[in-house]
């Protein structure tokens, strides 16, 4: 009779054990996918920041000495750039609008900052974490420095992404731009929906409707007009010596990985003596 009752309550037990299992395996295998995105599928740790965009165990290029005159060089090219190489403090990012960590020192992606653990938590979260994007872009802003941002496919999705940039300033909507794509929603567009297709454009045009006209933005991403200036910025960023993302540069200091601003302070400080 007992064998019987608990084969009566295994039986009754079985389908709940199941649904468990189901959504356990779901909770674990949803944890797992936002780790790879995370780890950009492997890559080189610099400073102790994974750099995405490097494939795990291939041949690295010798490495490159940078100037101060290569680094003003680059301020003569067809980038996207805020005012000339003739300011003291030269800044350069070289970055992909699909790459976490590229979100990460933008810092317009607080629940990618959080999720990357402590060291990248914001200070406006609680954490310790400056992104060094936001305090580059002050610093052009009061007129201190000079800013260029350069392309380099870091995570494999923002070649779309780039050339709406692109596109945007044009129309003198780069930050605007910008800031959208390296939000939460913005890496899932680029990430999960865009992911270079070209016929995706409406969608990333609306997306970003708020801070370019879509009809134009769509027109211009349509055009191809800027299809060859994304391989123009990766001969670049390899001139320079960066093949991972997100790379900074303080005159000819390198930065290579999310640095938080605070590591970068001495250095900013020393050029603006």
């Amino acid at each position: 009779m007992a064998i019987k009752k608990s084969a009566n309550v295994l039986e009754k037990l079985t389908p709940i054990l199941l649904i468990a299992t189901i959504v356990l395996a779901f909770v674990v295998g949803n944890l797992w996918e936002k780790v790879k995105r995370l780890e950009g599928g492997g890559g080189t740790t610099v400073a102790g920041t994974t750099q995405t965009g490097t494939q795990a165990g291939a041949q690295q290029p010798a490495a490159v000495t940078v100037t101060l005159d290569n680094i003003k060089e680059v301020f003569q090219k067809d980038v996207i750039k805020f005012g000339d190489g003739n300011k003291k403090l030269l800044l350069i990012e070289i970055a992909d609008p699909s790459c976490p960590y590229c979100h990460i020192a933008a810092g317009k992606n607080p629940e990618l900052n959080a999720q990357a653990g402590d060291r990248f938590k914001l200070v406006s979260d609680g954490g310790t974490y400056v992104a060094p994007v936001i305090e580059m872009k002050r610093l052009v802003d009061e007129g201190k420095a000079s800013f260029a941002w350069v392309y380099s496919p870091g995570h494999g999705n923002g070649e779309m992404g780039t050339k709406a940039m692109y596109c945007a300033q044009e129309k003198g909507k780069f930050w605007e731009v910008h800031d959208l794509l390296m939000t939460n929603k913005g890496y899932e567009l680029l990430n999960n929906t865009v992911k270079n297709d070209k016929t995706k454009s409406g969608e990333l045009s609306q997306f970003l409707a708020s801070a370019v006209d879509s009809s134009f933005l769509k027109g211009c991403l349509d055009s191809g007009k800027y299809d060859s200036r994304l391989q123009n910025d990766v001969a670049l960023s390899q001139s320079l010596g960066v093949n991972g993302t997100p790379g900074f540069f303080v005159n000819a200091q390198n930065y290579a990985g999310a640095y938080s601003f605070k590591d970068m302070e001495p250095a900013i400080n020393e050029a603006l003596k």
